[in-house]
């Protein structure tokens, strides 16, 4: 009788990436982050994702003040094995603005993926993860359909709330409802 060897994955915990950051293996030029214990190429980015991410960064700085800490591009540790880089982070205010540790699910007060080439894993990979980790306000602005796509109210691994906002729309971050963002003005 053979036996049949079955290759399996190894997973990569959080603790092990940061290791690896830390010792140089992986640089931010690498553009990767880490899903489930998987290593994940990053899309490049593109001009209209560069507009929309730097308006929207404009948006929240300039709204938020002093009640939140805006990071655009900057990590969000999920557990054990999963530090995602979404595009925008809004987080609760800290003094030290997180440099004593990378901001975990309970500091996030909005997530944001700006999609050109990644629509379709951020509305099952990306969003699936952040509803299991219990991220209240997720938004997707999708490039090609000019809109924004908002996931509130997590159960478990999904959204019990959909939302769709087109041009004509203005939407709000959940935990800042004074914060007005115009779909048009994003396009």
């Amino acid at each position: 009788m053979n036996t049949v060897f079955v290759p399996a994955k190894t997973r990569i915990s959080v603790e092990r990436y940061q290791r690896m950051v830390a010792a140089g293996v992986l640089t931010r030029d690498d553009r990767i982050e880490l899903i489930d214990g998987e290593m994940i190429d990053m899309a490049p980015i593109g001009s209209k994702h560069a507009a929309i991410t730097a308006r929207l960064t404009k948006i929240f700085i300039l709204a938020a003040g002093d009640d939140a800490i805006l990071s655009p591009g900057g990590p969000v540790n999920l557990g054990d094995f999963s530090e995602p880089q979404p595009d925008l982070l809004l987080l609760r205010q800290r003094a030290d603005y997180y440099s004593g540790k990378i901001p975990e699910a309970a500091d996030v007060l909005l997530i944001i993926e700006v999609s050109d080439t990644t629509l379709r894993y951020d509305q099952t990979v990306k969003r699936a993860l952040y509803a299991r980790h219990g991220i209240s306000d997720y938004w997707v602005v999708d490039v090609e359909g000019r809109l924004v796509q908002v996931y509130r109210d997590p159960k478990e691994s999904i959204y019990t709330q959909s939302l769709v906002f087109a041009q004509a729309d203005t939407l709000s971050p959940l935990h800042m409802p004074g914060v007005q963002v115009s779909v048009r003005s994003l396009f």
